[in-house]
């Protein structure tokens, strides 16, 4: 279903399809679009997920910030490498025991910056390598094998499975391997809202609620200084979001609902525009809503159009 159009000097140059969920406060589904129902790999928007797998496991983190960038697709900033490092520096391993490929900051000065001091690709920047960091020390707590930590039959990744199976009241459907070399799991967007909604929803002192709110007290952790989950998470009071590959982005908002929806091309640029318009139908208003609700199209370095959502 078109979700989100391309309009350049008032001519609609292209459209983009996709899927959205969005659910009550109730978990009960409100509004949705294409086809909300069939498994999705929501990518990285499942970290949240796998990081209740991981505490549940016996993942000794008592920081908040330090589960929150456990869950995170971070963008490789010097604070975030840094607090990756001392982490693996603190249960005595190095960056070479994770299996995340090298990898640059994903900003652009970010990148510039590093390349100008003559660095280059390592694990530790690229931008699973808390979740890597969170499933070797998972491993060491539980007495498993670290060697091999990321193959789905290994008993971490089973753990995390059980976790994403529950939280999102699915069978996952098909396991694959996302682009940091984990397993990632597919289900639907429905059930990715109604996940998110758990989070959000649970009682304070649960792992649930650990873990949504670390997340949503260091969202620069999470994502960095310029994300659109860290902006959301800053800009709407209470609210949780993660963004995953391929178009895929999750919100929730306590006592209001939540959103889960893919847009089918993976466009990154029609993300934003068609979640504001979820969030809106949900009842939730904020000045960052309106600064994502269209994204400017260029020319000439001057603003000639926009991608909005039609939905």
């Amino acid at each position: 279903m078109p979700l989100a159009e391309v309009v350049r000097s008032g001519f609609v140059e292209g459209v983009h399809r996709g899927s959205v969920a969005v659910l009550d406060a109730a978990g009960a589904p409100v509004a949705g679009a294409g086809d909300p129902t069939s498994p999705i790999f929501p990518r990285s928007a499942s970290k949240p997920m796998q990081a209740i797998g991981m505490l549940r496991a016996g993942l000794p983190l008592t920081e908040p910030a330090d589960v929150a960038l456990v869950s995170a697709s971070h963008a490789g900033e010097e604070f975030h490498v840094e607090r990756v490092t001392a982490l693996l520096r603190g249960a005595g391993l190095t960056e070479e025991a994770l299996h995340c490929p090298p990898d640059l900051p994903v900003g652009e000065a970010a990148r510039e910056a590093v390349l100008r001091a003559g660095g280059g690709p390592t694990r530790t920047r690229m931008n699973c390598s808390g979740k890597h960091t969170g499933m070797l020390l998972t491993c060491l707590a539980a007495g498993w094998p670290l060697d091999g930590y990321w193959r789905p039959e290994h008993p971490l990744q089973q753990r995390l499975t059980a976790a994403v199976e529950e939280c999102t009241g699915e069978t996952v459907a098909a396991v694959g391997v996302d682009g940091c070399g984990a397993p990632v799991l597919a289900v639907s967007l429905t059930g990715l809202a109604r996940a998110y909604l758990r989070l959000v929803s649970a009682e304070p002192g649960t792992v649930e609620r650990t873990v949504a709110d670390a997340m949503r007290t260091y969202p620069e952790l999470v994502g960095g200084t310029q994300a659109d989950d860290t902006r959301l998470m800053r800009g709407v009071p209470g609210l949780l979001a993660k963004v995953g590959a391929e178009g895929v982005i999750a919100a929730a908002v306590p006592g209001v609902g939540a959103v889960a929806l893919k847009i089918d091309d993976g466009a990154g640029r029609a993300r934003m525009p068609v979640l504001v318009s979820a969030l809106r139908r949900l009842g939730v208003e904020a000045p960052v809503l309106a600064e994502y609700a269209e994204l400017p199209l260029l020319g000439g370095g001057l603003p000639v159009g926009a991608v909005r959502a039609v939905w």
